[in-house]
């Protein structure tokens, strides 16, 4: 079994993680595990983003695109909590 298989594997298995996420991000019994979803799946996209740089064998380049994406990840997630720390303060 060659590192591309294993890759290929590994990217197969992350893709099933992230939509079982996404079935918590749509029906979430709370907004907190809405946000959770939302986290995990950003996370796993960078690892998606990471192997399949390997795989492309330039993964130099594909880490610089993963690292801006968890950066805006980041981001966006702490606005969207800011937001609903807010909204609940109000109810």
């Amino acid at each position: 079994m060659t590192m591309d298989h294993f890759f290929m594997a590994l990217i197969v298995g992350i893709g099933i993680v992230i939509f079982a996420m996404m079935f918590r991000v749509f029906q979430g019994p709370s907004v907190y595990d809405r946000l959770n979803g939302l986290g995990v799946i950003g996370a796993d996209t960078i690892l998606l983003l990471i192997l399949i740089g390997f795989i492309d064998k330039r993964p130099d380049m594909y880490a610089d695109i993963s690292i801006s994406y968890a950066i805006l990840g980041f981001i966006s997630l702490v606005v969207i909590a800011k937001y609903v720390g807010r909204k609940g303060d109000a109810e």
